[in-house]
């Protein structure tokens, strides 16, 4: 049976107005992580967009970024029309962001269904990741239904949000069955301890959360009316201006500061009652920071991940990344190990593996500091 979805009323917003401070000294604020190439040709960005081009006509993917990033992701992604790349006037929480992209689907096609979906996300098994997105697709079509799709936990992670399922869900009506399992979304549950974690894990009735959702305008329209309608209506008055794009960032503009934080889990994700978790049986990774490259690098037999020119003594699991564009030379290390490396054109990181996490407050010390405000 075919889909109910023709291409034509797919769509995806890709969130891509992150800052990724933790990738500092490569990541600044107009080259965030999500616009690097760690792994590979292609950015993460790029990446993203390259897996959902064979659902989704470039015409219907949109990228919510902000006004820094915009001109390099126009550069990154030449193929996608100019219009679809929309700069926040700040940053506002997931809540706004999935509104805003709300607003321009429904200008599109008020019978669409949307995929939101982070821009910085490793999923090496792109075939099985769009087989998953396609059955999500189709769902959303048929009735009122949220899609998350929930990552299977490999390990006790304590850095991910979970999401808690239920009794798995039968084929809608006059559809055939998905070859994706699909189950009642029971609970959204806060990033855990490692013995919460451990707990989640064991029992197979936990999935990470993984920030990607799917549902039709209809649907998310009605989810903020009931649940955010204030957001409801500032999706309303978007809809109307997004018919002319030269008057949807004059209303963002004049609006947008004013509009409350909040991510889209705290606004509506925990409190609808018609959440379903697609099963997410693909590989994921969310690389939140340095060490999780080690994860997708080639090691040496001292477990150090390298890209660059390394010599060593007595070295072990080290990630060592050598971003320089010129002059590039050895980075030779003696008796270090569990340390992060980076080295770029203007700077250099040295951080133990266990204090990855801070390199966020580096970031801002640096911000706070004139002689170094340049870096960042």
């Amino acid at each position: 049976m075919k889909s109910k979805t023709s291409k034509s009323d797919r769509f995806v917003i890709i969130m891509a107005g992150g800052r990724g401070e933790r990738f500092w000294p490569l990541s600044r604020q107009k080259t965030p992580k999500q616009l690097l190439t760690l792994l590979g040709k292609r950015s993460f960005l790029q990446t993203a967009y390259d897996r959902v081009t064979p659902l989704v006509p470039a015409r219907n993917i949109f990228i919510i970024t902000n006004a820094v990033q915009a001109p390099e992701v126009r550069r990154q992604l030449p193929k996608l029309p100019k219009e679809n790349v929309i700069a926040e006037p700040c940053g506002r929480d997931t809540c706004a962001a999935v509104t805003l992209g709300a607003a321009l689907v429904g200008a599109r096609s008020t019978t669409g269904v949307m995929a939101v979906l982070p821009s910085d996300h490793v999923i090496p098994e792109g075939k099985k990741f769009q087989q998953v997105l396609a059955d999500c697709f189709d769902l959303a079509s048929r009735g009122q239904v949220i899609a998350t799709i929930g990552i299977k936990p490999t390990e006790p992670a304590t850095g991910y949000g979970y999401i808690r399922t239920g009794a798995k869900l039968p084929a809608p009506q006059g559809a055939k069955s998905y070859k994706t399992p699909f189950f009642k979304a029971e609970q959204f549950v806060e990033k855990p301890n490692l013995e919460k974690a451990l707990e989640y894990l064991q029992s197979g009735n936990y999935r990470w959360n993984a920030g990607m959702f799917v549902w039709s305008f209809v649907t998310i329209t009605q989810g903020l009316e009931k649940h955010q309608p204030d957001m409801a209506q500032a999706c309303q008055r978007w809809f109307q201006a997004a018919q002319k794009p030269g008057k949807l960032i004059k209303v963002l503009a004049k609006e947008y500061p004013e509009i409350r934080k909040i991510s889209i889990d705290y606004a509506l994700m925990e409190k609808a009652q018609n959440v379903v978790c697609a099963d997410g049986s693909f590989e994921w990774d969310d690389l939140g920071a340095w060490p999780a490259l080690a994860r997708h690098l080639k090691v040496d037999a001292e477990g150090n991940a390298v890209v660059g020119d390394f010599i060593h003594i007595d070295a072990a699991r080290n990630v060592v990344f050598d971003a320089r564009t010129r002059h590039r030379t050895p980075i030779a290390i003696v008796g270090l190990s569990d340390s992060i490396i980076v080295q770029t054109d203007d700077a250099m990181l040295v951080a133990h593996k266990s204090q990855a996490q801070k390199v966020r407050e580096l970031v801002a010390k640096l911000a706070a500091d004139k002689r170094y405000s340049h870096l960042v």
